[in-house]
């Protein structure tokens, strides 16, 4: 199995998910605007939308999307309970979180990070992100994971894209629950591992 990946995106939710389920797995990077894999083979011939995750199962056997990538990975290895059973209400309110995040955070930053982004449109989809925090931060004030279960690979994949809010002026301090999320998972052996094989922590 190989995830291919560029460092601090969204690729390192299943990244970090595929070291918690303790899986044989090989990395390759990706570079999105060239096109091309660190090996040097043509991304778009890998996946073409030309974008990160893309995990190879098996020769001709490619799955894309972050969301899809991680319940496939979790379901390799149900000994770590990283996804409830398929079938089971608890796993449709994973698949509940997966779709939150993916439209309502993870691209809520999209126009935040594209540098030709008026002032006045960042200003709204700041303030969308916010309400989106406001929710999730309720929801952590009473529970330390997503799930009630526990650590489950949603947990991962919002622990990546609250990650980018330093980078677009969003100040976390203000969800306290969502901080004290972060670090929970931070701390993670898994986490550690994955962040240190992308070169974003010594």
């Amino acid at each position: 199995m190989k995830l291919y990946y560029k460092p601090g995106v969204c690729s390192l939710a299943p990244h970090i998910v595929l070291r918690e389920a303790g899986l044989a797995f090989s990395l390759e990077k990706v570079d999105p605007a060239a096109g091309r894999t660190a090996s040097g083979q043509d991304f778009l011939a890998i996946n073409p939308n030309g974008y990160v995750p893309a995990f190879e199962v098996e020769p001709g056997f490619v799955l894309t999307e972050g969301p899809a990538i991680m319940q496939y990975i979790a379901d390799q290895a149900p000994e770590a309970k990283l996804a409830p059973a398929n079938g089971t209400a608890e796993r449709y309110r994973l698949q509940s979180w997966l779709n939150f995040i993916t439209s309502e955070i993870h691209k809520g930053f999209s126009p935040l990070l594209k540098p030709g982004t008026p002032a006045e449109a960042k200003t709204q989809f700041k303030e969308l992100l916010a309400r989106r925090f406001d929710y999730v931060a309720q929801h952590l004030a009473r529970q330390d994971y997503l799930l009630d279960g526990g650590f489950s690979v949603a947990d991962a994949y919002l622990f990546v894209t609250t990650g980018w809010s330093g980078f677009v002026g969003i100040e976390l301090e203000r969800w306290s629950a969502l901080v004290a999320f972060r670090e929970r998972i931070q701390t993670r052996p898994a986490v550690q591992a994955a962040m240190r094989a992308e070169g974003l922590i010594k």
